[in-house]
């Protein structure tokens, strides 16, 4: 799966409208502009891959339930944090989708045995020439 095109249906995702925190002064308490995206898992359009390895993580963003709460309130406009929201998703998923590749065990060549092993000895040497000098 190379990179997925994926963009959420509008039926997946519920927003709330929710009073930012923060400074704004007396309009921070009038006005709910930030906004809670929340994406069931579960329920949606991903594909089986997808929902795994995004249910599998350890986000703070995904409840026990499967359910992807991402809070928006960098700009004062609604639609704007909406459109974060959706974005920041969007990202999440993107990472899930990606697959990283299976690292393969090698094995140390000889030569940087070598060189370890010389590096090793040569600070042995730096270290016990720091002893009490005796005259």
């Amino acid at each position: 799966m190379p990179d997925l095109a994926w963009t959420p249906r509008p039926d997946e995702l519920q927003f709330d409208a929710i009073r930012a925190s923060g400074p704004g002064g007396q309009n921070v308490n009038k006005v709910s502009n930030a906004v809670h995206l929340r994406f069931d898992i579960r329920a949606s359009s991903l594909p089986e891959a997808v929902k795994a390895r995004l249910l599998g993580w350890a986000d703070q963003r995904i409840t026990a339930d499967g359910i992807v709460v991402i809070k928006a309130q960098d700009s004062r406009s609604l639609e704007r944090n909406r459109a974060d929201a959706v974005a920041r998703l969007i990202e999440l998923v993107q990472a899930a989708a990606h697959v990283p590749k299976a690292r393969r065990a090698t094995r140390p060549t000889y030569g940087s045995q070598q060189r370890r092993l010389e590096g090793k000895s040569k600070r042995s040497s730096v270290k016990a020439g720091r002893g009490r000098v005796l005259d």
